[in-house]
């Protein structure tokens, strides 16, 4: 399509963070008059993710939650830990319901256009514009929100995972119970657990998760997922419906640096947790941050990672480097030793003091009081 050469706003990238912040601009009653550019490779994307979060409350994704628990549990060798999640939920979106929702809701705006192309570069012009390039084309704009992966990633430690959604024709799975963490799998001298999560009592997704620093062939992620599909399930046919699998960087270092009008969002904007890889809901929280900057003409800030729980992310990730405790030990002392709204808290960044106290004291002084002082005196 031809483009108009300058915009309000470019959003770089429709993954979660660029249709997260296309959602949020568009229901603000005078962002949603800006003139609006969406640049992607492709639109036409499959039902590749899939997200899971917790609330207390109704989101504003609600209509497209396809799954919600109010009970999880943690297995780690003889431990068998289930938790009401009360005031909380815990809930699944399909990522293809994702894209399609707000590609819908965008269609009512003409002010909004888009773009198929492969990105060549974002540059800065000066404090108040940046401008893209594409193959075929080039627009500028106030500002371009970012989430395009220029450069490889580096970090120390990986999340990976493939999953699986299996069907079976018989009832085999408590659908009212979310497994979040399944210890008793290989570790592959990394922290390794398998989250299975059912959709039905008949369906569900079986993900192999990692916390590592080199990402596995697909074909390991395989084997361990046959092998507990096999110990759990033996005798009993499914069909594999969906596969998905995924890597996010676990660092607490900056991916990447603003540049005036050039502002990057969701992963290269550092929205996913660094010690866990949640993201969904921290994408959710940089893009309303935003939107609402904006709104109030304030310097932007996309960060949402702030000082007191940077420092536990950067202290756990610090213990799973150099393997100073067993992730799986950790977490599973964690679960262990407090109920699950305090835990989802405390993973959410929204606990108070006296709740990160109670998580602390979960787990061995001897090793985090060390590693609380190496990770200090490295800033």
């Amino acid at each position: 399509m031809q483009v108009q050469n300058k915009y309000d706003y470019i959003i770089a990238g429709a993954g979660c963070a660029g249709y997260s912040l296309l959602y949020h601009l568009l229901k603000d009653p005078v962002l949603s008059k800006k003139k609006i550019l969406v640049v992607d490779a492709n639109f036409n994307k499959g039902n590749d993710r899939t997200w899971c979060f917790w609330e207390d409350s109704v989101g504003p994704f609600e209509s497209i939650v396809c799954k919600k628990w109010s009970n999880i549990e943690v297995l780690k060798g003889a431990m068998h830990r289930s938790l009401p999640t009360t005031p909380f939920e815990y809930k699944m979106i399909q990522g293809i319901d994702f894209y399609q929702h707000i590609s819908a809701f965008a269609k009512g705006f003409e002010n909004v256009e888009w773009v198929a192309s492969k990105i060549l570069s974002i540059d800065s012009i000066n404090a108040n514009s940046a401008r893209v390039n594409w193959e075929g084309g080039a627009a500028n704009a106030d500002y371009v929100f970012s989430s395009i992966n220029g450069e490889r990633i580096q970090s120390t430690l990986w999340q990976h995972f493939k999953g699986i959604i299996v069907e079976f024709d018989k009832p085999v799975f408590d659908q009212h119970i979310a497994r979040l963490m399944d210890f008793n799998v290989p570790q592959m001298d990394a922290t390794a657990f398998m989250y299975l999560l059912p959709l039905t009592d008949k369906k569900a997704l079986v993900e192999y998760t990692l916390f590592s620093p080199s990402i596995l062939v697909e074909s390991k992620y395989d084997t361990v997922l046959n092998i507990y599909m096999e110990e759990h399930y033996k005798g009993q046919g499914y069909q594999i419906q969906h596969t998905e699998m995924g890597a996010i960087p676990m660092t607490s270092k900056k991916l990447t640096s603003n540049k005036a009008a050039i502002v990057s969002i969701g992963t290269m904007g550092d929205a996913v947790k660094a010690s866990t890889g949640y993201a969904f809901q921290f994408i959710q929280k940089q893009t309303q941050q935003i939107v609402s900057q904006l709104k109030f003409n304030q310097a932007l800030n996309p960060a949402v990672h702030h000082t007191r729980h940077q420092f536990y992310d950067a202290v756990l990730l610090y213990i799973l480097e150099h393997q100073k405790m067993a992730g799986d030990e950790i977490f599973a002392r964690i679960f262990k030793k407090n109920d699950a709204a305090t835990v989802f808290k405390f993973l959410s960044n929204t606990s108070n003091l006296m709740e990160d106290i109670r998580i602390m004291l979960s787990l061995p002084t001897s090793i985090f009081l060390p590693a609380a002082i190496k990770v200090v005196f490295r800033r």
